[in-house]
C-alpha cells in the first residue's frame, strides 16, 4: 500500500510539474504572440502610412516638387507633391507656432515694421505635418458633408480651400497664415498692410482671388509664402503668382 501511494503521488507530482510547463509555455506563446503583433503592427502603419501618401499624389496624377531650384522657390501645388525625403530645421515662434529657420528673420522684421506702423498681427499657422493637413481635410470635408454634400462634392469643395496632404505649403515650412488681433487692429487693415508691402520682405500673397484659376486655391488674403526678397519685387511688379514666375524661368 505504501509502495502504490508513493508512485500515486510520484505521479501526481509529476502530472503538476507537466501542467505548470504547459503553462508556462503558453504563456510564453502568448507573450510572445503579442509582441509580433505590435511589430507586425507598426511596420504595417507605417509603410501604411507611407503607402497612403504616396497612393494619394499618385492618384491625383502629380509629379514630385523639383528641389534642385532655390530652396525658397520650390513649387508645390495640385500638380507638384513634397518629396517624401524633404526636410528642413525649424524656429519656434513665440506663440508655439513653427517656421523654416530661414525665413525667420524676414518674417520677424515684417512684424516688426508692421508694428510700428500701428498694426498688431500674428501667425495663425505656420509648420504642419502631412498628418496635421490631412485632420484639416477631413474636418473640412465632413462639415461640407454635414451641410447636405455628397462625399465626392464635399471633398471637390474642401480641396477649393484645404491643399491636398503631402502639396501644402505649409508643410514646407515656407508658408504662414497672418491674421490681426482684432481688438486693435482689423483684418481688412492687416490685409491691406500685407498686400502692399509683404514683396519688400521676401513674402507673396500667394492665392490671390485673379489666380484661382491657375493655383486652383480660392483667394486667401491670410496666406504668404517667402519667396526671398528678388523673387518677390518681381513677381509684384509683375502680378505674377509662383506658378507663373517658375515658368518664367
Amino acid at each position: 500500500m505504501e509502495r502504490c501511494g508513493q508512485r500515486r503521488g510520484y505521479v501526481q507530482s509529476g502530472y503538476a510539474q507537466k501542467n505548470r510547463y504547459r503553462y508556462m509555455y503558453k504563456s510564453f506563446s502568448r507573450i510572445a504572440l503579442i509582441a509580433l503583433i505590435v511589430v507586425v503592427g507598426s511596420v504595417i502603419l507605417q509603410i501604411g502610412g507611407r503607402f497612403l501618401r504616396q497612393n494619394i499624389s499618385f492618384q491625383a496624377g502629380m509629379d514630385k516638387a523639383d528641389t534642385s531650384v532655390e530652396w525658397n522657390l520650390i513649387l508645390v501645388n495640385k500638380d507638384y507633391a513634397i518629396p517624401d525625403n524633404y526636410d528642413m530645421e525649424l524656429t519656434e515662434l513665440s506663440n508655439g507656432e513653427k517656421v523654416d529657420s530661414r525665413i525667420y528673420p524676414a518674417l520677424q522684421e515684417m512684424f516688426d515694421d508692421a508694428r510700428m506702423s500701428g498694426l498688431q498681427l500674428f501667425v495663425r499657422e505656420g509648420y504642419r505635418t502631412w498628418e496635421d493637413q490631412q485632420a484639416i481635410m477631413e474636418e473640412r470635408i465632413a462639415e461640407y458633408q454635414a451641410g447636405g454634400y455628397s462625399a465626392q462634392e464635399a471633398k471637390k469643395m474642401a480641396e477649393s480651400y484645404v491643399s491636398i496632404p503631402g502639396t501644402s505649403e505649409h508643410q514646407l515650412g515656407l508658408a504662414v497664415d497672418i491674421n490681426a488681433d482684432t481688438s486693435v487692429s482689423s483684418s481688412d487693415e492687416v490685409y491691406a498692410w500685407l498686400d502692399a508691402n509683404a514683396y519688400r520682405y521676401g513674402f507673396i500673397k500667394r492665392y490671390s482671388s485673379d489666380k484661382t484659376e491657375i493655383t486652383g486655391v480660392n483667394n486667401e488674403p491670410w496666406h504668404y509664402r517667402y519667396v526671398g526678397r528678388e523673387a518677390a519685387e518681381d513677381m509684384k511688379k509683375h502680378n505674377l503668382c509662383l506658378e507663373e514666375y517658375s515658368e518664367s524661368k
